[in-house]
């Protein structure tokens, strides 16, 4: 399996150093690569209607695109990968400029995670519609993929439309892997319809086995080969060693082609303590 580094958006804090610290310390520590979060907006809790979300106004995301061609510069090896990006809140040629750009600047290194988001307030203040947010996610990874491979594109589609025209640079990766995160059963089969791979919210466990086996039968159904789609699952440092170690032969023996290791929510006060856990997890490997 490939293991990664999930990014501490909502604890590194905003020192340009301490984020250099992390990423050099993540290649070094042999990581394949880091995964970053996506929120554009947070919202007040006091709001009008209330708010109920697990982050608010105070919380702090870098933004993906930046951020990673930051780390970029910084790095050599590690993939950089979106988990995930909510693509319908976001122009699709504008995401496919940004992405081939990154993949170029950092050597073909970037894997571009898309999921639909639940942050209402977010697609309210960028001008998307919020309801038919599925639907779109399809269109849009259909034109990605063109605009990557494509020099000119004609795209006639229910929300996007391209006429001859297209990118420069084209990506280094013609496609940009494209993963779905997904949790329900719906965003699940879009995953084996149309994703490279699926970032896995599940526990290695008796109901997560369930799900892996739905997964690559629905994979199966979409006429595909489950040996070509990745599934990568998710390890919180806060369970400690023991549990770390049970994680990962449960993973293994599950066929995952990928996990993530997150440090957030382990009540870690610096970013030594982010990379020593990081440390103490790779070994472990």
């Amino acid at each position: 399996m490939r293991v990664h580094a999930i990014f501490p958006q909502t604890e590194i804090g905003n020192d340009p150093q301490d984020i250099a610290r992390y990423a050099r310390a993540v290649e070094d520590l042999r990581y394949d690569g880091i995964v970053a979060y996506d929120h554009v907006l947070g919202a007040h809790p006091d709001r009008g209607g209330g708010w109920t979300g697990p982050y608010t106004h105070e919380t702090s995301f870098h933004e993906p695109f930046v951020l990673f061609g930051f780390l970029a510069a910084l790095t050599e090896r590690v993939q950089l990968s979106t988990g995930i990006l909510i693509l319908p809140q976001r122009q699709t040629a504008l995401v496919a400029k940004q992405a081939a750009a990154l993949d170029v600047l950092s050597g073909g290194r970037l894997r571009l995670g898309v999921g639909i988001g639940w942050n209402t307030v977010e697609y309210e203040a960028l001008g998307m519609e919020f309801g038919n947010r599925a639907r779109r996610l399809e269109e849009q990874m259909a034109l990605l993929r063109r605009l990557w491979t494509e020099e000119v594109v004609t795209f006639d589609g229910k929300w996007d439309h391209v006429d001859r025209a297209g990118l420069r640079p084209l990506p280094v990766q013609r496609p940009i892997p494209l993963w779905i995160g997904a949790d329900f059963e719906k965003a699940i089969r879009r995953a084996a319809r149309l994703a490279d791979g699926w970032f896995a919210q599940i526990r290695p466990d008796a109901a997560g086995r369930g799900d892996v086996e739905r997964f690559r039968e629905w994979v199966l159904e979409a006429g595909r080969d489950p040996a070509t789609v990745g599934i990568e699952g998710r390890i919180p440092a806060r369970t400690g060693p023991a549990k770390w170690a049970e994680d990962i032969a449960a993973f293994t023996e599950l066929g995952f082609t990928d996990i993530e290791f997150n440090t957030m929510g382990a009540k870690f006060r610096s970013v030594e303590e982010h990379i020593d856990a990081l440390g103490r997890f790779r070994e472990l490997l």
